[in-house]
């Protein structure tokens, strides 16, 4: 997007997502954040987290109401070789591909997959 300025402080406080499965979904988390080097933060019963990203079963008293479908979010990728990795640990732990690792435009190499719940799943890197 030409012209588009990019902002670098803390645009989005927390990210919540509600999953029917959460074994799977920590599954899938666990492998893809381990391929982007993202830590862990914590667990209970009805949620896991990793930095500002809360990942929930309906049950949860964190997160109320239904599940209200699909949803994008893209992961910082340190280089070429993490997004492939990323893809690989996605598929692996019970990803779909999406969209495999590539160029999508100049300085945008980035790949996709569907979650276990069918969240659209990004690693990207910009350079």
């Amino acid at each position: 997007m030409v012209g588009q300025e990019r902002h670098r402080g803390r645009l989005i406080d927390h990210i919540g997502l509600v999953v029917r499965d959460l074994p799977a979904s920590k599954a899938f988390y666990c492998a893809v954040f381990g391929a982007l080097e993202i830590p862990m933060s914590g667990a209970d019963e009805n949620n896991f987290w990793a930095d500002e990203l809360f990942i929930s079963t309906a049950a949860s008293k964190e997160v109320q109401g239904q599940l209200t479908g699909r949803h994008h979010i893209a992961f910082q990728a340190q280089d070429r070789a993490m997004v492939d990795a990323f893809h690989q640990a996605a598929l692996a732990h019970g990803g779909r591909d999406n969209g495999a690792p590539g160029a999508r435009r100049p300085g945008y190499y980035a790949a996709f997959v569907l979650d276990p719940d069918g969240n659209n799943i990004e690693a990207v890197f910009r350079g």
